[in-house]
């Protein structure tokens, strides 16, 4: 019953809304002759009394009463011309006024009628989160209910970590694996759980932070293909090419011949070895055409072009240094690149613009750190 009440006065406002304008419009406008024909009118009343008096005469009377009754005819006729003139928008007005008052509830419980369900008995948020019936957000909103009461249930945390990495919440989905780990102990799958999402959350790059994570995963269990892909990744990152081979070739020797992420692997073992060129190093973010002339060049001309990205990339900066993720992006290439001595000039020339101590500056300092890169001298 209180839905049709709020549904009732919602339209009764709209309604309101629609028709205090047609209101308005419909008004007569006042007559620009009316104060003309009250002021006849009092003439014609003044010159009978003056006749009464016998300060005019009487053909004198007559001709200034026709004279005047003359004007107040005239104005008589401007008056009923302007009426005619408003009747037909009146009349329109009205109209619309009918409609609104009678159509649009008509047509507003019709749509309900085809779309909603009027036969399903309100059900508030307590119901739902006791009967979620396969919806996601709702199963989310009872554990994150549950956890809100229960902060150290560390079941609950390790449950819904994995839960907020496939609905893309990368900040709650680090912080609960955080809270797992701590209230049930380490074990590889939470640890490589939170170390992915640590990598996620920096837009691809093997942290320290997940480093520490992925090789304490590895102890308890060496055989983890996730930990040590993720460590190959991080020597990769960081310009280490023949130690990020020999893992990649390890993890590709160990894994099973099905292994869903061989592919990937392979990709990353192909670059290594100059048979492929990686996407890390492409800082301009190429489009679907750069890759497929990519694949038809030879080694040289392949280089060439990830080169003139990186000069592109630089051109850009120097345009408009006010671009952090670009300077970041800059430090980045130019270490998978194994050109760290531009990648530490590249971050010279960022904290320019965003000094080191800074928000801006203290994240490329980071990133600086995380990829190997000395930071000694560069903030004098």
């Amino acid at each position: 019953m209180l839905f049709w009440i709020l549904v009732a006065t919602l339209t009764a406002a709209v309604a309101a809304v629609l028709i205090l304008p047609l209101m308005r419009a419909g008004e007569a406008p006042s007559s620009p002759h009316s104060h003309d024909i009250e002021v006849y009118r009092d003439q014609l009343d003044e010159l009978k009394r003056d006749q009464d008096s016998g300060l005019i005469g009487s053909d004198d009377a007559e001709l200034a009463r026709a004279e005047v009754a003359r004007r107040l005819l005239a104005a008589g006729d401007s008056d009923r011309a302007v009426a005619t003139a408003v009747s037909p928008r009146r009349g329109a007005n009205r109209l619309a006024q009918v409609f609104v008052l009678l159509c649009l509830p008509a047509v507003g419980l019709c749509l309900y009628l085809l779309t909603g369900s009027p036969g399903v008995p309100a059900q508030p948020l307590a119901a739902r989160l006791a009967d979620p019936n396969g919806d996601i957000n709702v199963l989310i909103a009872k554990a994150e209910n549950h956890l809100a009461v229960n902060p150290n249930d560390g079941a609950g945390w390790d449950l819904l970590a994995p839960i907020y990495m496939r609905n893309g919440r990368i900040e709650e989905a680090v912080d609960a694996y955080d809270r797992a780990i701590r209230l049930l102990g380490p074990t590889p799958a939470r640890l490589g759980g939170y170390a992915e999402a640590l990598v996620v959350q920096s837009d691809g790059l093997v942290t320290t932070k997940a480093q520490e994570a992925l090789r304490q995963a590895l102890t308890l269990d060496p055989n983890d293909p996730r930990s040590e892909f993720y460590l190959a990744l991080g020597l990769k990152q960081e310009g280490k090419k023949e130690e990020a081979l020999t893992a990649f070739n390890r993890l590709v020797a160990t894994s099973p011949a099905d292994a869903p992420w061989l592919p990937l692997v392979k990709q990353h073992v192909a670059e290594l070895t100059g048979a492929g060129t990686s996407s890390a190093a492409a800082p301009g973010n190429p489009n679907a055409e750069d890759v497929a002339a990519a694949e038809s060049m030879s080694s040289g001309d392949r280089q060439e072009m990830i080169r003139g990205m990186v000069e592109s990339l630089e051109s850009r900066l120097k345009e408009n240094p006010d671009n952090l993720e670009g300077w970041a992006r800059l430090i980045r290439s130019h270490v998978v690149l194994d050109q760290r001595d531009k990648a530490a000039a590249a971050l010279k020339e960022g904290l320019k613009t965003f000094p080191a101590d800074g928000d801006g500056g203290k994240q490329l300092l980071t990133l600086a750190r995380e990829l190997g890169i000395a930071t000694d001298g560069v903030t004098q």
